[in-house]
């Protein structure tokens, strides 16, 4: 069997370097991507290296981020801008091979075993990458080269900016083993918190750890741990055109001030109801359960689902059932900071259904029919043609084109 060459890409300090980029005077100071103070989302999206070894931190409030380092020029996020170099930098990876998973906006991994017969060992080809986004996009990248994912995403969080870490398999015991766990992917703080109660601190210390108990500790998800730390993930990298299976369909947005009372929060749910019945419709899925995800000013979430007594693709039924499910089982102990609405278990439009003699087919059949109008007249005339009169006045949601931005989700197996 051939060995595998994997790189990781990640684009460093991405969201401030294309600041710098676009404005050169930028260069050589802290310069740190935050919201607007004025509008409350005031936090650190991203910051530059300077930025970084002054104690500026992402998600650190803006007045803290001000206090680490008094010369820190704040510049308000270009979400259009990062999306279109995210895309250039990935034209520059498809020079090399078209099998291109992103993860995020900003990193992707790359399969070149067969590249290599081309181009050069994957050493040689991450530094040519490195290279090419230099000179062509004015952005440096930091890449990791491996045998398998998860030690490729390693590599590259090793050494920054603008730098290659290749981790072999003879090899990555001395590089890895050392490391703290929360370092590895799906490794985080409440994780590595529980491993650490019973004295697994690194990397090595999970791979030495029976594999049964860290099922019976975490799950499956200690089996993950497990053979990623082992160096055994067998993961493949997918196609540039491979297109995920569509699972749920979700909405959430970070608000512009916090909601105070319930009727806010129903505006907002009502607003993302609206992309999640739209994606619906285009995936020609309905729901069969509503999940919403709440966060409070405090930055603690709470998520919360159920299921639908109907299955459905309208707007308002979602919104209706996220809303239920806040009043019900959310506690106003702090002010709400962000809303998430997920349309859940999913299945195809035309399968049948078994209805209810309490059902009235024909009202949800009217229903239907007006949201077919709406969604006609949206199509033509923008999103905002058509809407309920209840969303018409500020509803505390940014329109600065960050809900263009794809997180990243789950590394495909």
């Amino acid at each position: 069997m051939e060995h595998r060459t994997i790189l990781h890409s990640d684009m460093n300090s991405f969201y401030a370097s294309v600041e710098m980029m676009l404005d050169p005077s930028l260069r050589g100071k802290p310069v740190a991507v935050c919201g607007s103070t004025e509008n409350r989302h005031g936090i650190i999206l991203a910051k530059s290296q300077l930025a970084k070894k002054a104690g500026v931190k992402t998600g650190m409030v803006n007045w803290e981020a001000r206090m680490k380092c008094p010369d820190l020029i704040m510049v308000q996020p270009q979400y259009d801008e990062y999306l279109k170099y995210s895309r250039y930098a990935r034209e520059i990876y498809g020079r090399y091979t078209d099998m291109i998973e992103p993860f995020g906006m900003d990193e992707c991994w790359l399969d070149v075993t067969k590249s290599k017969y081309q181009f050069g060992d994957g050493l040689k080809i991450a530094d040519e990458i490195r290279a090419s986004c230099r000179e062509e996009l004015g952005l440096t990248v930091s890449v990791g080269v491996s045998f398998n994912k998860i030690f490729a995403k390693l590599g590259s969080d090793m050494k920054k900016p603008d730098a290659t870490t290749v981790i072999t398999e003879e090899d990555f015991r001395e590089k890895v083993w050392p490391l703290h766990c929360s370092e590895m992917i799906y490794c985080g703080p409440s994780t590595a918190r529980k491993l650490g109660l019973y004295g697994i601190h690194t990397i090595g210390d999970i791979a030495r750890t029976d594999p049964a108990f860290l099922r019976q500790l975490l799950g499956v998800n200690g089996m993950y741990l497990w053979t990623y730390a082992s160096g055994a993930d067998t993961s493949r990298v997918m196609n540039t055109d491979f297109v995920s299976p569509v699972k749920s369909i979700g909405h959430g947005i970070t608000c512009s001030a916090d909601l105070l009372n319930e009727e806010e929060v129903f505006k907002v749910m009502l607003e993302l109801s609206q992309d999640v019945g739209h994606r619906l419709r285009v995936h020609e899925l309905s729901a069969c359960g509503v999940q919403i995800w709440i966060r409070g000013n405090d930055l603690s979430g709470s998520q919360f689902q159920c299921r639908l007594p109907v299955r459905t693709q309208l707007p308002s039924e979602i919104a209706a059932a996220g809303f239920r499910l806040f009043r019900e089982r959310y506690k106003w102990k702090r002010m709400v900071r962000a809303v998430c609405v997920r349309a859940i278990d999913l299945v195809p439009v035309n399968e049948p259904e078994q209805l209810s003699v309490f059902d009235d087919a024909a009202l949800r059949n009217k229903r239907e029919r007006i949201q077919d109008a709406v969604e006609s007249i949206r199509s033509r005339f923008g999103k905002r043609a058509v809407t309920y009169a209840i969303l018409m006045g500020d509803l505390k949601m940014p329109d600065d084109g960050r809900d263009m931005v794809r997180m990243p989700g789950l590394m495909y197996q």
